[in-house]
């Protein structure tokens, strides 16, 4: 398998006015599809933090934010396959009774995810299809249509409903409304989020950011899919998965610190 290289990063500047407790997820994993390599994570204060689990498995770092100033960066490179998202379209949904115990949880409503709300319209446009992989590219190809990506339309607290009732949304919004029409068709479907180059694709116009996208279980294991820009990409290197946006926050703080810099690095590294 062909592969190629990409240059990874992040830097996160607070300020505060007191200590402050905060919970980051946002580093990526080595996986054996995507090696990650030469990891260094650094920060210019005297910050204790240790690493653990979340519930979903994701790895988390927690710490307490000093009093003032805060910068935090970290760096890698990823290896990742000169290949598209994995697809199988042959790949058949399995049945409620047949799902693995671990797996239960995806089919249910969460905090931005409602099928219980929208599953006359998943049902109403997608309940002849056939079950499996080809149905569940329907249901990203409709949302990549139906929604109009709007920076700024949406809120922290926005649902899937209000993405639905406005047309609008960004990645997270794409993400929650496909979700939720999966979900409302008894197929499991969890949130994802990390980071995708403009690898072999038109660069965006906005600067590179984290990214959401959507995970759904058919046969025996999870397809990357991504109703936001409705093809299937190269590059893409996950951070972290749960039922919904509230599950995956980037940054988790117990306070009010102020956000002064956020900056992001995902492209192909340059060869030598």
């Amino acid at each position: 398998m062909q592969t190629r290289t990409l240059d990874l990063g992040w830097t996160f500047r607070y300020q505060t006015t007191q200590p402050t407790a905060a919970i980051f997820m946002t580093t990526p994993e080595s996986t054996e599809r995507v090696p990650i390599i030469g990891a260094e994570r650094s920060n210019d204060r005297d910050v204790v933090e240790h690493e653990y689990r979340d519930l979903y498995g994701n790895l988390c770092h927690r710490m307490v934010l000093p009093t003032g100033q805060t910068t935090m960066t970290w760096k890698a490179q990823a290896i990742v396959p000169d290949e598209l998202d994995e697809a199988d379209e042959t790949a058949q949904e399995s049945r409620a009774a047949d799902l693995p115990d671990d797996v239960l949880v995806y089919t249910l409503a969460s905090r931005f995810v409602l099928p219980d709300v929208l599953g006359h319209i998943a049902w109403s446009r997608f309940g002849q299809l056939e079950p499996g992989y080809q149905r569940v590219q329907a249901i990203s190809e409709w949302v990549h249509d139906y929604l109009t990506y709007t920076t700024g339309s949406t809120t922290a607290i926005s649902t899937a409903v209000d993405a639905y009732s406005t047309g609008q949304g960004v990645c997270r919004d794409f993400t929650h409304l496909m979700i939720s029409l999966c979900r409302a068709l008894n197929i499991p479907a969890r949130y994802a989020c990390g980071l995708l180059p403009d690898m072999d694709v038109p660069p965006l116009p906005t600067a590179m950011d984290f990214h959401a996208w959507v995970q759904v279980w058919i046969g025996d294991r999870w397809y990357d899919f991504d109703p936001r820009h409705g093809v299937r990409r190269k590059g893409r290197v996950k951070i972290a998965h749960g039922r919904d946006a509230a599950d995956v926050a980037l940054v988790t703080t117990y306070g009010a610190p102020w956000l002064q810099l956020m900056t992001v690095t995902c492209h192909e590294a340059a060869q030598a």
